[in-house]
């Protein structure tokens, strides 16, 4: 994600795939897991927050990796540890499948439908153009296919091709082991819709905190 956050031709800010899908969220899950934590006497903010570090160590390890660069270091050995291990899973499924990656890490922005979005990478892999992304979250939730969905959209408009093929590479930070989760055209096409509705939801999430 840019610095300065996601812009129109003419300067005007947009929010990213990400923001625009937490409309989509069951804060259920969260909620309970705020109140296990508190019950422990564990503050849930440090456990996110350290969490969310560790993962986006392992996103730019990842993609230092890729681009044949040093691999970012980190004094906080905890952290450095999730993150090598999440690497790590990377690079198994990388030399199983020999994925040709084209392009990483490229913010793009829609003009036409005002948002804009980092995907993790595009990729030849076994013939057919495909839409990456990795996680180091505990799950795989609905949510991210419509994530997914929202970057289809910006390469439809920015590179004027739709990915045949959409992969999820979940890396387990505390286990060696990754999960992949692979979506057809189908399922990327109700990603499609279903971000479509959430952008277009979106903005009343501000307008109706106005009115309470």
């Amino acid at each position: 994600r840019p610095k300065g956050g996601y812009k129109l031709a003419d300067g005007r800010k947009v929010p990213g795939v990400t923001t625009i899908i937490s409309c989509l969220d069951d804060p259920g899950g969260l909620i309970h897991w705020a109140y296990t934590c508190g019950v422990n006497g564990i503050d849930y903010r440090k456990v996110r927050d350290d969490a969310a570090d560790a993962g986006t160590l392992a996103h730019d390890m990842i993609e230092a990796d890729i681009r044949g660069l040093p691999i970012p270091e980190d004094p906080n050995e905890e952290k450095m540890r999730k993150a090598r291990n999440a690497l790590a899973r990377f690079r198994e499924w990388h030399a199983q499948t020999r994925a040709e990656v084209r392009v990483h890490e490229r913010p793009m922005v829609s003009e036409k439908e005002e948002f804009g979005g980092t995907p993790d990478a595009t990729a030849l892999l076994n013939g057919k153009r495909a839409l990456l992304d990795w996680k180091s979250s505990n799950g795989v939730y609905g949510p991210y296919i419509a994530q997914l969905g929202g970057y289809a959209i910006l390469l439809l408009e920015t590179e004027g091709w739709l990915p045949e093929e959409a992969h999820l590479l979940r890396f387990d930070k505390e286990c060696e082991s990754w999960v992949h989760h692979q979506w057809g055209p189908s399922a990327l096409e109700l990603g499609m819709q279903a971000f479509r509705a959430a952008r277009h939801l979106y903005p009343f999430k501000a307008l109706l905190k106005k009115h309470v």
